[in-house]
């Protein structure tokens, strides 16, 4: 065991975790991803010294283990993690990723389950929060990556924003953003703790491990990445002032913009707000790249206007302005089952309250939609061609049998817009920006973050 002098000595694990305990704006339970690995062992085991010993008896502790099922020695590793925070008192539960594993991006779609996993059990206990232990190194590696892409768009020396909202319900901080793995590993042997290496951390068919093997212990100062985190949530609030002035919107199916804006695609502000817009109009959960953004800012720039297709979204240009919306190709008919939820098109998210099976599709009847948008002020041809997009529901007999005469739903289905760039992974530098959006599609504001954040504060 350590020594008690050991056990009481200042460290660096122990200091980011006081430093964001004092962020809250309230106390309440936190709840912290852990693998077994030192990273998060040592993330859990800062919060709780932090919290028992540290003078932050207020706040509470919980732990949630995900088991991928990738390996055979997984289950074992999480019944270990189970044991470890027993000791020490910190509440735990295991949530496993069950169901068909893809069989290429394996990586994404693994993240994916995992945060959906943890923000369920978030919600269960009613955690302010999830905290994962995302560190230095982490965060080098993510710079490293997305500097190597050739989307202009990457945040690039920002790396990982310290917070994200998950699925529009459950924030997620990451404490240890500016603190080393050998410091987090120094902190665990000074306690006597020990952790075990999941091996695909040093598998090379992984472009992240690749990078950490390549990469030497430089890289970029926690001054510069504070500056380019200022300077991306700056860029989220010039760009959602610009969408909230120059941008209208329509039924969730057409966005205005307004000259002023779409004649400015040198501004970069100005072009990022533009082609936000064309990516929830279209369902992308990611901005065009350079190719594309090129090819518009041309268009725009002939004074002929016209229409132009890209990423699924028509711009249709005209005197009164440019408008949007999705282009009427590849709209796939969905079947949703009594009490599913589904999204249909990367547009729509829906449910079906109804007790029989409904076909999700576009098109149907569409006069009174194309009415309502010519009142509400868009040129007839517009509403003419954007209505073709327009989602549309009809009971299974009415498609299987479409010469039959078919009753009205009974419930119609509850559809929402679905916010794509920001509804699963919303990086704080950007909830300005997302609110912005959101109210543009008649959603409401997102979950306000639980910590007073020197990046996030303005726009919370």
């Amino acid at each position: 065991m350590p020594a008690e002098a050991d056990r009481a000595a200042p460290h660096a694990a122990i200091d980011a975790a006081k430093r964001f305990l004092s962020t809250f704006k309230t106390p309440g339970l936190i709840m912290a991803a852990v693998s077994g690995g030192s990273d998060s062992k040592g993330l859990v085991l800062a919060l709780h010294e932090a919290i028992t010993l540290g003078g932050f008896s207020a706040f509470s502790l919980a732990a949630c283990t995900v088991d991928h099922a990738l390996r055979s020695e997984s289950a074992e590793e999480a019944r270990d993690v189970a044991a470890f925070c027993a000791e020490k008192g910190i509440p735990h539960t295991i949530r496993q990723w069950s169901g068909d594993k893809p069989a290429t991006g394996i990586q994404a779609a693994a993240r994916a389950a995992r945060y959906g996993l943890l923000a369920d059990a978030a919600q269960g206990m009613g955690a302010l929060c999830i905290v994962t232990a995302h560190t230095a190194d982490d965060q080098n590696e993510t710079i490293v990556m997305r500097q190597s892409r050739s989307d202009p768009n990457a945040p690039g020396l920002a790396g990982m924003a310290a917070g994200v909202l998950v699925d529009r319900r459950a924030w997620v901080w990451r404490p240890f953003l500016h603190v080393c793995r050998a410091d987090i590993r120094a902190f665990l042997a000074a306690r006597g703790e020990g952790w075990f290496d999941d091996p695909s951390n040093s598998n090379r068919r992984f472009e992240r491990v690749r990078v950490r093997q390549a990469l030497n212990e430089s890289g970029p100062s926690s001054a510069d990445m504070l500056a380019a985190g200022r300077a991306r949530l700056g860029s989220s609030e010039r760009a959602a002032l610009l969408v909230a002035r120059y941008v209208q919107g329509f039924e969730g199916l057409v966005a205005r913009v307004d000259p002023a804006l779409s004649a400015n695609m040198a501004d970069p502000d100005g072009a990022r707000a533009l082609m936000s817009i064309a990516a929830v109009v279209g369902g992308r959960h990611h901005l065009a790249g350079r190719e594309t953004a090129v090819r518009l800012a041309a268009f725009l720039r002939d004074a002929d206007g016209g229409r132009m297709t890209a990423g699924r979204v028509v711009f249709d240009r005209r005197k009164s302005g440019l408008y949007l919306y999705r282009e009427a190709r590849g709209l796939r008919q969905m079947e949703l089952q009594p009490g599913e939820r589904a999204l249909w098109d990367g547009r729509f998210l829906v449910s079906n309250t109804g007790l029989d099976s409904v076909a999700v599709h576009a098109g149907g009847e569409t006069a009174g939609l194309r009415a309502r948008l010519i009142a509400a002020g868009l040129p007839q041809p517009v509403a003419k061609r954007a209505v073709k997009s327009a989602i549309h529901f009809s009971a299974m007999a009415e498609v299987s049998s479409p010469s039959d005469a078919a009753a009205p739903l009974q419930p119609t289905p509850c559809v929402q817009t679905h916010i794509s760039l920001y509804d699963t992974f919303l990086p704080c530098f950007d909830l300005m920006m997302a609110n912005s959006i959101a109210t543009l599609f008649g959603r409401d504001r997102y979950l306000a973050p639980p910590v007073h954040d020197v990046l996030t504060e303005k726009s919370g």
